[in-house]
């Protein structure tokens, strides 16, 4: 019998680097997008889970961090409400739940990686929404994955490598925040290290993932510029010249060391995905 995996949220850029990789899997795989599940809706998930399913992946989320300040409302409708009755439908289903978090939890103020044992302590309405969707999961069920991860780009949908690409079109000049450190993840090895734990299926529980290494927003998009030969003056500016509605961890490096023991998995350094994925790109 072939694993059945329900994805939700099919058409973010997790969503469709799982695409990508479904037909090599050896996994069933139903995608649905939020017109096709809307996870803000009890009916509409109940619905869509049945105890066909060994799995879900849920990679649907609120992502505007700075719009979550206004929306509050409708941020945590979606990542918490929202995660809440999906992981009620996986334990009256059976299902076990794959769910993706952020480093947003972590307020930032650490100087050495963030490890799952870390108390969480959420400076932005996002990462609070996120942060209590946990919690929903934690307290629900025993059969889950949660996965933390930072700095999410791919060749699809918005995100801070399209961002910088764009920019350069219609831009001489451009100035990038350096004083916020993090590691950027490729969703297509976010993706990867998903169907891994598919095909395990044990060790249930909390997990960080990245790539490897350390950067700036500064630093990644100077790496972005220079792999594609783009000539743009960048400037380094602090996060105090560069205002935004939500406060953001100055330092979100997350430690992968769980991740890789329980599972042996390889990590890629941030720089040899940026390769990939500005080849997948262009």
């Amino acid at each position: 019998m072939k694993t059945k995996v329900l994805v939700t949220g099919a058409n973010g850029q997790l969503g469709q680097c799982l695409q990508l990789l479904a037909s090599k899997a050896n996994i069933e795989f139903t995608f649905l997008n939020s017109k096709e599940l809307d996870i803000t809706s009890e009916k509409s998930i109940k619905n869509n889970f049945n105890s066909t399913y060994n799995f879900c992946i849920n990679c649907a989320a609120y992502t505007a961090v700075d719009k979550a300040e206004e929306e509050r409302d409708q941020a945590n409708l979606i990542n918490n409400i929202a995660v809440k009755n999906i992981a009620e439908s996986c334990k009256e289903n059976n299902i076990t739940l794959i769910h993706i978090s952020t480093d947003f939890v972590f307020n930032g103020n650490k100087t050495q990686m963030y490890s799952e044992q870390d108390s969480t302590n959420p400076i932005s309405v996002y990462g609070q929404t996120k942060r209590d969707g946990e919690k929903a999961i934690e307290s629900i069920l025993t059969k889950y994955f949660i996965i933390r991860t930072s700095w999410l780009y791919s060749q699809f949908a918005n995100n801070f490598v399209k961002s910088m690409l764009n920019l350069s079109k219609t831009r001489d000049t451009l100035g990038v925040v350096s004083d916020q450190i993090g590691t950027p993840t490729y969703a297509i090895d976010l993706a990867k290290v998903i169907l891994e734990i598919i095909k395990q299926d044990k060790n249930y529980g909390l997990y960080h993932y990245s790539n490897k290494g350390v950067a700036s927003w500064y630093d990644f998009a100077k790496a972005i510029f220079n792999k594609t030969n783009t000539k743009i003056t960048l400037n380094a500016i602090p996060t105090s010249s560069y205002p935004t509605a939500a406060k953001r961890p100055k330092y979100s490096v997350l430690d992968k060391t769980k991740l890789v023991e329980n599972f042996n998995i390889e990590i890629p350094e941030w720089e040899d995905s940026l390769d990939t994925c500005l080849k997948a790109i262009f």
